[in-house]
C-alpha cells in the first residue's frame, strides 16, 4: 500500500500493489477505521483523517480494490474485507480515498536568519500553522531545537520576534519538560484551541550551526580584500537589539555560539536602516554611542559595517573580518533605536 499525491509518504490518495501494478482504492464509506490500518501498515503513526480527495487529485489508473471494510485493528489492508473490481464502471460509482497520518506532522523555523532560528511552525492536517507564546519557555524551545537536529536552545522568543505568521494557530499553552521527542508530545491545549493572535507567535534560537555549500564574497560574509570562491557558510547567524522591546538597545550578532557587540566605527545610515527592517522594527533608526569611557568586557564581533543602498540584508554588507575583539571601548559599541519601537 502507498499514499500518493500528498506532501509526504504519510499523506495522500490510497493505492495498492497487485499483479505487478499500482491500483486505486475506491469506496463510498471510507472512514477512520480503514485509514488507521493504512497508517499502521506504512508505519506512519495513528490516522488523523480519512478523506475523499478533491476532483483534481483523483486517480486515473486501474482500480485495485473497492468496498474496503476494516475493524481498525488489522495490520495490513489486505486483511480487511475487500472486493476486487469486477468491472471498470465501478470506478464511476465509488470515489478515490485518502488518509492523513500522524507521521505527516512536521516542524520548521520560518523567517529567521537560517534553519536554526525563526518562528515555530507546525504542519498538521495539511496546513502550516504557528504556536502561541503563552507559557513558552526554554524547555519548549529545547524540544524544537532537538527535533530539528539544531543543537540546544539559546533562547525562547515570543511576541512574534520573527514576524507574524498567518492562518491557523495550532498550539497554545505548550508546557514541555524538555525531554520530549517532538513538540506535539508536550502537554498543551487541544489542536487549534487558543486565545491568541499572530502577534504572540513563538520562536526559537538554537545553538547549532547549519552548514551548507554556497558562493559569496569572503569566508563568511563580504570583507575587504577578499575574492569570490566556494566556502562553508554557517547559516545560523542571528541579530538582535538587546532591550526587552527588541527594537532598541545594543546591537548584537550571534556567531560561533556566542552573542557579541557590533562596533559603530564607519557604520552607515543604511546599516542602521537594514537592522531595523530585518528586526521588523520600522524602516529607519538612530545610531547612538556611550559618551563615557569603559573597557568592553564581552565579545565584540564586528566593526566597520558599511551597508549601502544595494544591500538587501545586514549579512550582505561589507565589514572588517570577524574578530572577537573588534573594539575594546564601550564608547564604540553601536546602540540603535528604531522608529518602529
Amino acid at each position: 500500500v502507498r499514499l500518493v499525491g500528498g506532501r509526504s509518504r504519510c499523506n495522500g490518495r490510497v493505492e495498492v500493489f497487485q499483479h505487478g501494478t499500482w491500483g486505486r482504492v475506491l469506496d463510498e464509506q471510507w472512514d477512520m477505521q480503514e485509514a488507521s490500518v493504512v497508517c499502521r501498515q506504512l508505519q506512519c503513526g495513528e490516522a488523523e483523517a480519512a478523506y475523499t480527495p478533491v476532483r483534481v487529485e483523483r486517480g486515473l489508473g486501474p482500480v485495485g480494490l473497492h468496498g474496503v471494510r476494516c475493524a481498525g485493528h488489522e495490520a495490513d489492508l489486505s486483511l480487511c474485507n475487500t472486493s476486487l473490481p469486477q468491472s471498470t464502471p465501478a470506478a464511476g460509482i465509488m470515489e478515490d480515498v485518502g488518509a492523513m497520518c500522524q507521521g505527516d506532522r512536521r516542524v520548521r523555523l520560518a523567517d529567521g536568519a537560517g534553519r536554526c532560528a525563526g518562528r515555530v511552525e507546525i504542519y498538521y492536517q495539511g496546513r502550516w500553522g504557528t504556536v502561541c507564546d503563552d507559557a513558552w519557555d526554554l524547555a519548549d524551545a529545547t524540544v524544537v531545537c532537538h527535533q530539528l537536529g539544531s543543537g540546544g536552545a539559546l533562547e525562547s522568543a515570543g511576541s512574534a520576534r520573527f514576524g507574524e505568521g498567518s492562518g491557523q494557530i495550532w498550539l497554545d499553552g505548550v508546557n514541555c519538560s524538555g525531554a520530549e521527542a517532538a513538540l506535539w508530545d508536550c502537554p498543551a491545549k487541544a489542536w487549534g484551541q487558543h486565545d491568541c493572535g499572530h502577534k504572540e507567535d513563538a520562536g526559537v534560537i538554537c545553538s547549532g550551526l547549519c552548514w551548507e555549500w554556497g558562493w559569496e564574497l569572503g569566508p563568511v560574509r563580504p570583507t575587504r580584500g577578499t575574492s569570490l570562491g566556494p566556502f562553508l557558510l554557517p547559516e545560523f547567524m542571528a541579530l538582535r537589539l538587546e532591550n526587552s522591546d527588541g527594537c532598541s538597545g545594543r546591537l548584537q550578532v550571534f556567531y560561533n555560539g556566542t552573542w557579541g557587540s557590533v562596533c559603530s566605527n564607519s557604520m552607515t545610515t543604511e546599516t542602521v536602516s537594514l537592522v531595523c527592517k530585518e528586526l521588523d522594527c520600522g524602516n529607519e533608526g538612530e545610531l547612538k554611542t556611550d559618551s563615557n569611557y569603559a573597557k568592553l568586557s564581552g565579545t565584540a564581533w564586528l566593526d566597520h559595517v558599511e551597508c549601502g543602498k544595494s544591500n538587501s540584508s545586514f549579512w550582505q554588507c561589507p565589514s572588517a573580518s570577524w574578530n572577537p575583539q573588534s573594539c575594546t571601548d564601550c564608547r564604540e559599541e553601536a546602540n540603535i533605536t528604531c522608529n518602529g519601537k
